[in-house]
């Protein structure tokens, strides 16, 4: 069931915004330190968590799996969102470091794919 999904996405988050927020006060910055990032960690721990106590019908692992693929996307489309805007209010070298991040990722693309086909061959 896809509900068990989403209670298991608002647990995640919820734990991972407390969790930020008292990292912020604990540094001194009034602000969300991480939280969405702990969320989303804590997301794929549970997910990807096999006990005997943990264990599902098919269905609900369908719908945690389902909200699994949704909220990661998301939250590197939120973050990225914000890294622009924060790079364009920062001025032209935090512009071309993200430039750079992304053509250096590029670039790592081909020999990436083929150092995980050596991989399967073997």
């Amino acid at each position: 069931m896809i509900i068990y999904g989403v209670a298991l996405l608002a647990v995640c988050m919820l734990v991972g915004s407390v969790t930020g927020k008292l990292i912020g006060v604990l540094i001194g910055i009034d602000a969300n330190v991480g939280g969405v990032g702990i969320s989303m960690l804590l997301l794929l721990f549970l997910t990807n968590l096999k006990s005997e106590r943990f264990r599902l019908k098919p269905l609900s692992e369908r719908g945690i799996a389902y909200w699994t693929a949704m909220y990661i996307p998301i939250v590197v489309a939120m973050a990225a969102k914000q890294n622009v805007y924060a790079a364009l209010n920062g001025g032209a070298v935090a512009v071309v470091a993200g430039l750079l991040a992304v053509v250096a990722s590029f670039a790592l693309i081909p020999i990436l794919t083929r150092m995980a086909g050596q991989s399967d061959d073997q």
